[in-house]
């Protein structure tokens, strides 16, 4: 503060977290001061489509990919293939350079449905120059909240924050100040239904392409999970199937174990049950309490949070049956 009471001369792009700690009071009391919401910038790279498809496995698959892709003058920049043999199921991802090809990229899926047809793909196809619309879902805990804005300021991988939405209203501050808008959504049991339709409504007017629950705690009713089937990636602070459900940091210490670790996984009806996109651990011992536990849990589950995401917004994640295929 400069002399009585002004604020100086400021970055107008600066945000300040302020802690305030000891005595009696909570220990992360947060003020937030910008004076203009957080910019982020696009770094200047190459168009890129990503197609992405499975279909029974057969011959001639890639040599039928790969001769489209040249007969128009096409340039394959990354292509990855796996045979998931007990499925049947094959499964490719490509990159191309749209600028390589002698069509408009907007009419690839026009002409490449013929190829997909004869082989039964599904399949789907992403243009970079099209950022991933991301909603971002939140309760009390900002770790993975504050991982993924910062990570969207830097574009550490392409998307975007369109709004993101909280059953409190803890951290509208710091979501308003990076521009992104803020819909506080409260959840009881007894508007537990009119609530989940009003998030669906905000998902179809946002139209996101992805749902991200960042630590989010309120369990998505069936609907919403079917509606939404593949769009929706949690973030299970548990090495999965490993203590699924509530507390699994005291189940953990219940059951003395020496690892604990985080689970990035597609959200379905079954409770912690959806496909498994992304994993890892940290080593704890005997002394570690489950306060401990959850403490040092926090910086794995972003760090997995944040690879899960990348992985599915760059298509790399297809899935395969319950399971998932994933090109590195």
């Amino acid at each position: 503060m400069g002399r009585g009471g002004s604020i100086p001369q400021a970055n107008p792009h600066l945000v300040i977290f302020c802690v305030k700690s000891g005595g009696r009071e909570p220990p992360y009391l947060r003020r937030v001061l910008t004076l203009a919401p957080i910019p982020f910038h696009l770094p200047c790279m190459a168009r890129i489509l990503t197609l992405s498809f499975s279909c029974p496995d057969t011959s001639g698959i890639v040599a039928e990919v790969s001769a489209f892709v040249a007969s128009h003058g096409g340039s394959i920049t990354e292509a990855s293939q796996h045979t998931e043999s007990e499925l049947g199921r094959f499964f490719m991802r490509v990159e191309i350079n749209a600028d390589s090809l002698d069509f408009p990229a907007d009419k690839f899926g026009e002409l490449f449905t013929p190829v997909a047809t004869k082989f039964g793909m599904e399949w789907t196809l992403s243009d970079s120059a099209k950022l991933r619309r991301v909603i971002l879902l939140c309760s009390k805990q900002e770790h993975c909240l504050y991982d993924l804005l910062a990570r969207q300021v830097a574009q550490d991988f392409p998307f975007v924050v369109p709004c993101v939405i909280s059953n409190h209203e803890d951290h509208r501050k710091i979501v308003e100040a990076h521009g992104i808008p803020f819909h506080f959504v409260p959840v009881t049991p007894e508007t537990k239904h009119a609530a989940f339709r009003k998030m669906e409504q905000i998902f179809r007017q946002e139209q996101a392409d992805l749902i991200v629950l960042a630590r989010y705690m309120q369990v998505l009713d069936s609907e919403l999970c079917r509606n939404f089937a593949g769009k929706i990636i949690n973030i299970h602070h548990s090495f999965l199937p490993s203590f699924a459900g509530a507390k699994p940091y005291h189940q953990a210490h219940r059951r003395g174990v020496k690892l604990i670790g985080a689970t990035c996984h597609f959200v379905t009806p079954e409770l912690d049950e959806g496909p498994i996109v992304e994993q890892d651990v940290i080593r704890i011992d005997h002394s570690d309490t489950p306060e401990d536990m959850a403490h040092l849990g926090k910086d794995i589950e972003k760090v997995v949070l944040a690879r899960g995401l990348r992985a599915v917004v760059e298509d790399r994640v297809l899935l395969a049956g319950n399971k998932t295929v994933i090109f590195r």
